[in-house]
């Protein structure tokens, strides 16, 4: 797609194509406008959610906010200049999406409550099928599986579980008709959920236990309110907002820059994050139990003003002895001691190393990703996997950021996307599918980032059981966006359309 003409072709060509968005988050609701934008207007978007949202629908618990500046957690060609705070809310960052959702017009593209359980080809014509629980079906030339890596809740197998008696909920399903007031309340898990709600809900619970497998590495965030004044600034000037936007996006990779480089500036990452931490904890013993064990970056570094000082509250007890089961009336700890709880929260996170499944993806010969997956997942710019034609992962495997902003990637890879489906149009081709050498030799390429980096000095959710890491992308936001800012035909076979 070298020439103006070329490229209209193209696109005149691919206006014909049919194409279902599975995840109605930032990555579907990215996926839909780029492609109704290019003149693909036959777009539908699935979503078990009966709102549009994803993960910002779902994580409603107290406290949740963004962990990334909303100047750059928001995208490009959707800037606003009201943002409350430096890294907004849950309702607010919901209000946006679904504002952008109706600005664009998907709300008439888009269907509620679908619990997708199937994608099938079929070989004879290169089409997909997509099949919901309900017995619904949706025929489509190109899939896109926007359900990222942070979508299914994680609860571990702990003994007792089901015979807890009173209330239990995930954080990425809060129930809030349960009332915390002056209850006992056992958490369980003190990754980044945990680090929002647990000094959000302490104030108002009577006795609070945390029980933590591994501490975290903590940066200062007060995200205090912009005062009326800087707002109204970035509504009159638009230029303050893009510098604010670059600005926040050379902060961020410093961060991966960090990560990258342990023994070096990861040492002033380190440094940095000591005297903070040991500013924010007083109490010697709480110190001594909340403090990380591994190498500062190698897992995600967490942002809060307000979460160590609560688990020096009186009614706040952390813990650090491994949970070995659950009891009617609380949890019982490997040292043996029970430890009563009204009601218990799990802060376990997600299983970001299944990203779509359960569900079910049947590709060529009736192999299934799972299948391909089996020895960890992979995917040639974290998009496309050999044995499936016109299917795209959006926020798949490797495109994970420890330190950006993952509407960033998003916005890259429908871009790339879009250019794949005008490529297959413009050569009247049924389908496009990435040859198995050239993801297999991506994929060595980019496993080979990771050596000498902090991401591979400990265990942690970026990696698959194997220790693989299949989360995330080893180098820095700027290096993904070149990346994929082209398609490379040389890279696909196109198979023929049938006759």
């Amino acid at each position: 797609m070298t020439g103006r003409n070329e490229t209209g072709t193209a696109r005149d060509a691919a206006r014909g194509s049919r194409v279902v968005i599975v995840g109605a988050g930032f990555g579907g609701i990215a996926a839909a406008i780029e492609m109704r934008s290019h003149g693909i207007t036959d777009v539908v978007i699935l979503d078990s959610a009966p709102e549009v949202g994803g993960t910002w629908y779902y994580n409603s618990y107290p406290g949740a906010a963004c962990d990334v500046p909303s100047h750059l957690y928001s995208f490009s060609f959707a800037q606003r200049s009201d943002w409350s705070r430096l890294c907004s809310p849950q309702p607010e960052i919901l209000e946006y999406l679904q504002g952008v959702a109706k600005e664009y017009g998907l709300e008439e593209v888009f269907v509620p409550s679908v619990r997708v359980s199937a994608v099938r080809l079929d070989e004879a014509t290169m089409t997909w099928t997509v099949e919901a629980e309900d017995g619904r079906s949706w025929d489509a030339d190109a899939v896109l599986l926007a359900t990222g890596q942070l979508n299914t809740p994680a609860i571990p197998s702990i003994p007792g579980a089901d015979d807890f008696a009173g209330p239990q909920m995930h954080s990425a399903r809060w129930d809030h008709d349960v009332d915390l007031e002056g209850k006992r309340v056992a958490v369980v898990g003190t990754g980044a959920s945990a680090v929002q709600f647990v000094p959000a809900i302490a104030p108002e619970v009577g006795r609070m236990t945390v029980f933590q497998r591994s501490g975290n590495w903590f940066f200062p965030r007060k995200n205090r309110y912009y005062p009326p004044a800087l707002r109204r600034l970035f509504s009159i000037l638009p230029g303050v907002m893009r510098a604010r936007r670059f600005f926040l996006k050379g902060y961020l990779e410093s961060l991966t820059l960090m990560i990258r480089h342990p023994n070096t500036v990861g040492r002033l990452g380190r440094i940095y994050s000591t005297l903070f931490m040991r500013r924010q904890l007083r109490t010697p013993e709480v110190r001594r139990k909340a403090w990380p064990d591994y190498t500062f970056g190698c897992k995600r570094i967490l942002f809060s003003s307000h979460y160590l000082p609560a688990l020096e509250r009186e009614n706040v007890e952390l813990v650090t002895d491994r949970v070995t089961g659950i009891e009617a009336d609380g949890v019982r700890t490997e040292d043996g001691r029970h430890h009563p709880a009204d009601v218990l929260i799990w802060g376990t996170g997600f299983k970001t190393t299944e990203f779509m499944f359960p569900m079910d993806i049947v590709g060529r010969g009736g192999r299934t990703l799972e299948e391909e997956w089996g020895d960890g997942a992979h995917a040639h710019l974290g998009m496309t996997v050999p044995g499936f034609p016109s299917l795209f992962v959006l926020y798949g495997p490797n495109t994970n950021t420890s330190g950006g902003s993952i509407i960033v990637f998003l916005e890259a890879q429908v871009a790339y996307v879009r250019q794949a489906l005008e490529e297959t149009a413009r050569r009247k081709a049924a389908a496009l599918e990435v040859r198995r050498d050239v993801e297999q030799a991506f994929d060595r390429r980019l496993q080979a980032e990771f050596e000498g980096t902090a991401w591979t000095q400990c265990d942690s959710w970026y990696r698959d059981e194997s220790g693989r890491i299949v989360a995330n992308w080893p180098k820095y936001m700027e290096q993904y966006v070149r990346a994929v800012s082209r398609l490379d035909p040389t890279e696909y076979d196109f198979h023929p359309a049938p006759r």
